[in-house]
């Protein structure tokens, strides 16, 4: 039986970051994973020259330096500022809402201007305790912007209409009165030179990973998760670990116990297409409803490629069902509480962390999952 200091559950960012800390600190470490790659869902594969974001657009921005500096020393990041546009019917629009939206859709040039238009649209919908998204979000930014910018898309991504959604969802909806597209506020954003796939194979290079391994099936079934420290792999060989760093489902873990955490789920279809440019921009939202799709992704423009050929994605938001990838928790209240029964019996777990957005029933971006595995790593070597 191999002997490990630390057995890993998911080779994405998360799981890779801290496989990278403890052996660093000389710790032997087994990373598995139940897909046949590397690097979750920041997976980047390439195709005719092309980095290939296989899970979706995905792009790393931070005002914390320190994951800057760290993420920097496994990769060299391009200038990539992310501006998404908009698409309603025969409309095209700047995101996030600032003021190349405002003057393209009420032909107006000031902040003033937009600010009166949208105060006045507010006024009088005269919505003073918001019941529902719909009437939060009418609340915020008035209805030309809702209709055309907020519903569709916000009704595909949740899969129900947004009267049906609770309020609080949407906190508040930036509103950016200058002429700025940069999506994100953060200091540093960018792309890395190459893709993602490449950050998490430096990360693992000091520690045995093994693919398409579930980690269920190595322990003899869900049931036997809690108690395990010793399991068998695929091709026979048995291993034991002193710790477990699980990045799955948390509610897995438990065999459901407390019920199951919902989750929103995002279907992809990729081709290749034979010419340089689709929609020059890597990418395009689609707010109407009647798009079945939520936007198009054309991958070479992370990296401002000039490829004589493209690749283009078109990503379709769905429930999530067991044995289909979860991707975003919904974190309501009826979630948010079944979560904290799993949360609770997991504090008093010895010989376990759970980390990222399912272990963690939490929607991170990659800076703060990077931070998150940090901060464990931090306190389990102090």
């Amino acid at each position: 039986m191999k002997e490990y200091d630390y057995l890993i559950v998911g080779a994405g960012l998360y799981g890779a970051t801290f496989a990278y800390e403890a052996t660093k600190r000389g710790k032997r470490v087994l990373v598995i994973d139940r897909r046949d790659h590397i690097a979750g869902n920041i997976y980047t594969r390439q195709e005719d020259d092309i980095n290939v974001h296989v899970y979706g657009a995905h792009i790393f921005h931070t005002s914390d330096k320190r994951i800057w500096d760290y993420m920097n020393q496994f990769a060299e990041f391009n200038n990539y500022i992310n501006s998404p546009v908009a698409v309603y019917g025969d409309e095209l629009y700047n995101l996030p809402f600032n003021m190349n939206t405002f003057s393209k859709m009420w032909n107006i040039k000031t902040p003033a201007e937009a600010q009166a238009k949208i105060a006045e649209q507010i006024a009088d919908l005269n919505i003073t305790e918001p019941k529902n998204l719909e009437e939060q979000a009418l609340s915020l930014v008035g209805r030309d912007v809702y209709e055309k910018l907020i519903k569709g898309y916000t009704q595909k991504q949740w899969g129900r209409p947004c009267d049906q959604l609770p309020a609080f969802i949407i906190k508040r909806l930036p509103l950016r009165f200058t002429y700025d597209n940069n999506y994100f506020n953060d200091r540093f954003q960018g792309i890395p030179m190459g893709g993602y796939t490449q950050i998490v194979e430096k990360m693992l290079s000091g520690c045995d990973v093994v693919l398409e391994q579930d980690y269920f099936d190595m322990v003899g079934g869900v049931e036997n998760a809690p108690e395990s420290f010793e399991g068998t792999l695929s091709d026979g060989s048995k291993v034991s670990w002193k710790k477990l760093i699980f990045t799955g489902q948390i509610d897995e873990y438990y065999n459901s116990c407390y019920g199951y955490l919902e989750y929103r789920s995002v279907r992809f279809e990729t081709e290749k297409l034979e010419m340089e440019n689709y929609q020059g921009n890597a990418v395009v939202n689609y707010t109407a409803a009647n798009v079945p799709y939520t936007r198009i992704i054309e991958h070479k423009h992370f990296e401002f490629g000039k490829q004589p050929t493209t690749i283009i994605s078109r990503e379709y938001s769905s429930e999530w069902q067991p044995g289909v990838e979860p991707y975003y928790p919904v974190n309501n209240e009826k979630n948010n509480a079944v979560y904290q029964e799993y949360a609770s019996r997991a504090a008093s777990e010895k010989g376990v962390i759970f980390g990222g957005r399912l272990g963690q029933y939490k929607y991170y971006d990659m800076d703060k999952v990077v931070a998150a595995a940090l901060d464990a790593v931090s306190v389990e070597f102090s």
